[in-house]
């Protein structure tokens, strides 16, 4: 059988057509609810790091994120002209990127972020990230967890109490865009301040989960590292213990899944295109 000419260029011209389309990419955990500061630190002056994260999840064959926003505090009087730096780190749920089986320092590394991040993008870094901030007034928390952050048998602490400062939103442009294959997330911001300070990324209200499979945060430092804890199992504690999101947006786009009427064209474009060549 010949194949006509015109009869494949229609073919061709019918694959084409069919686009790899992408679609608006958001998620968002909610406006701070006044229960929980996390400290969250890029290390500094001598002042060691600490990482807060709370999870996210992709679903389709590849997400781009393009921006993000989060809600924290500035304590006490300092103001946004002390910020310095900003970055955002991806983990993925351990025991990817991570050493398993994990060294018992903590009560549990099971929905833990992973060891080590999957990526990073920096303020500091040309043409990874840029940022703004915008006071949004006094803010006061019921508790926080700043110093409190050690491995077993001493994780539980309570939390160290309110803190009162400025609410800050931060508003994130991935100058280099974070591509995500579908998975379980969690977002880590983090903030240097010039004076000194250590600035506390907000909590929201978690009830009901925003997905199935939702966790509550983790918090980590340099001393706890790789380990985690859950801010609101392991360090405060109680009957029954408190869980955390904090609160944070993300926003994209999406690339679906090729379409059935795309493959199936692809699948007869190269059966023509095979008969084509055997003549």
């Amino acid at each position: 059988m010949k194949l006509c000419r015109c009869t494949y260029s229609a073919v061709v011209m019918a694959v084409m057509a069919v686009p790899a389309w992408s679609a608006p990419f958001s998620f968002m955990t909610g406006l701070p609810d006044g229960r929980m500061a996390a400290a969250d630190r890029i290390p500094s002056g001598g002042l060691i790091e600490i990482e807060a994260a709370d999870d996210f999840i992709t679903m389709q064959n590849l997400t781009t994120l393009t921006s993000a926003s989060f809600w924290g505090l500035l304590p006490g009087s300092t103001g946004v002209g002390s910020i310095a730096q900003v970055d955002v780190e991806i983990y993925r749920v351990f025991p990817n990127d991570s050493v398993n089986p994990p060294d018992g320092r903590v009560p549990t590394r099971v929905n833990s972020p992973s060891d080590n991040a999957l990526t990073v993008r920096d303020s500091a870094v040309a043409g990874e990230l840029t940022f703004t901030a915008t006071s949004l007034g006094v803010f006061n928390t019921a508790n926080s967890v700043l110093n409190g952050i050690h491995p077993i048998p001493g994780q539980t602490t309570g939390g160290e109490g309110p803190v009162l400062g400025t609410e800050v939103r931060f508003d994130v442009n991935f100058v280099t865009p974070f591509d995500l294959p579908p998975d379980h997330y969690f977002f880590v911001p983090q903030v240097r301040l010039t004076n000194g300070s250590t600035f506390y990324w907000l909590s929201t209200g978690n009830n009901p989960p925003l997905f199935t499979g939702d966790l509550q945060a983790w918090i980590r430092n340099t001393n706890l590292d790789p380990n985690w804890l859950r801010i609101g199992t392991d360090i405060v504690d109680g009957s029954p213990a408190p869980t955390f999101d904090m609160s944070f947006s993300i926003a994209g786009t999406t690339v679906p899944e090729p379409s059935t009427l795309a493959l199936w064209f692809g699948g007869i474009s190269s059966l023509f295109l095979r008969r084509r060549l055997r003549r």
